[in-house]
């Protein structure tokens, strides 16, 4: 069967796709027509024109961290450990983790959030939205192979919808 959302074939009777965890078991009732062009949310993420990432090592203190993202404008930066993805550090780590302590006492590696959900640059919209909805994230970090290259954060994707719909 058919995912509807990214187009994954998945085994007959599956009541969520395997790639994206859409649920399957209503894919066969009939829906009311969208007003949103055909298509729009199976385009790649590559539509959304998302820039490169920025990132910060994992050894780095909290503090420098949280300057970074200031001085940058972005709302998270991406943690690094030997060349490799190891987390996330975003506003929401800083607000429910660190506000009110001392941020020279921890390493970002102590505050962020391990293990990203990652996505790809040819992933479809729509697994990226399930993502965030399911995960509950506002920050999704897209690798190619094993090196962090942009990430789609919950706006780009509202104005990626905005600007389709219009």
């Amino acid at each position: 069967m058919l995912c509807p959302v990214c187009r994954h074939d998945n085994f007959e009777g599956e009541d969520y796709c395997d790639n994206c965890g859409a649920d399957l078991q209503s894919s066969d009732i009939p829906r009311s027509a969208s007003a949103a062009p055909e298509g729009f949310m199976g385009e790649h993420l590559d539509a959304l024109g998302v820039g490169a990432p920025s990132l910060i090592e994992a050894n780095e203190p909290v503090s420098a961290a949280i300057r970074r993202m200031r001085e940058e404008g972005v709302d998270c930066l991406l943690v690094m450990s030997e060349g490799r993805l190891v987390g996330i550090f975003t506003e929401r780590d800083a607000v429910l983790k660190v506000a009110g302590r001392m941020t020279e006492a921890f390493d970002v590696r102590d505050v962020m959030t391990e293990d990203p959900v990652v996505l790809r640059h040819d992933d479809p919209v729509a697994v990226a939205v399930n993502k965030m909805a399911v995960g509950g994230f506002r920050h999704i970090p897209i690798v190619d192979g094993d090196r962090p290259v942009g990430v789609v954060a919950a706006r780009d994707v509202f104005r990626h919808i905005l600007s389709v719909i219009g």
